[in-house]
């Protein structure tokens, strides 16, 4: 009966102690989010969508150029970067746009057009991943005519890790867990694109 009495509050102050720690995780992490953000001066929810970055086939005639990018932020301990663009309101499992990996920590920003299929754009050690058109690096937004204007995101994440070991036939819907896995935090843009 004793032991209890004295076990009692030892208890309760573990528990205390615990939910305050996991409390405590939980602002930094959301803290940490918030720093954590990506910007475009091509792109954005209030910006309207140049046909530079469309896609040049199946009926639009885009430029099919990537946007600039830059981000800043990062959590601490971030050791690379992965930039994608994703459509979620395509059927199946949405469309990927764009998915490039291994983008070095110091690494804070992507020039237009970074997503060409030479890759001279891109950072040392960065690769691009095939997009939902099977095709390596950037594919531009490409509606269906007539659809109300698609939403897409542009996410970069910041990684534990300096370079995931993916295939070079690897899928984006593929390597996305891996990304996850990994994953210290992700910055998001958006931005709206229709073709009437």
């Amino acid at each position: 009966m004793r032991w209890r009495m004295v076990a009692k509050p030892m208890v309760s102050r573990w528990l205390i102690a615990l939910l305050a720690l996991t409390a405590a995780a939980c602002t930094n992490q959301a803290w940490a989010d918030e720093e954590f953000k990506v910007e475009s001066p091509d792109i954005g929810p209030d910006k309207p969508f140049s046909e530079e970055f469309a896609y040049d086939a199946f009926g639009c005639s885009g430029n099919n150029q990537s946007f600039e990018l830059s981000w800043s932020g990062a959590p601490a301990g971030t050791q690379s970067f992965v930039v994608t663009t994703y459509d979620p309101g395509t059927s199946g499992n949405g469309f990927w746009h764009w998915f490039v990996i291994n983008i070095p920590a110091t690494t804070t920003a992507l020039p237009r057009d970074a997503g060409n299929r030479d890759n001279s754009k891109l950072p040392a050690g960065a690769r691009q991943l095939r997009s939902s058109f099977n095709k390596i690096g950037y594919s531009g937004s490409c509606p269906r005519r007539g659809d109300q204007p698609h939403s897409y995101v542009v996410t970069v994440y910041a990684l534990k890790t300096r370079k995931l070991e993916i295939p070079a036939d690897a899928l984006p819907v593929e390597a996305l867990p891996l990304v996850e896995l990994s994953a210290l935090g992700k910055a998001t843009l958006t931005y709206k694109y229709g073709r009437t």
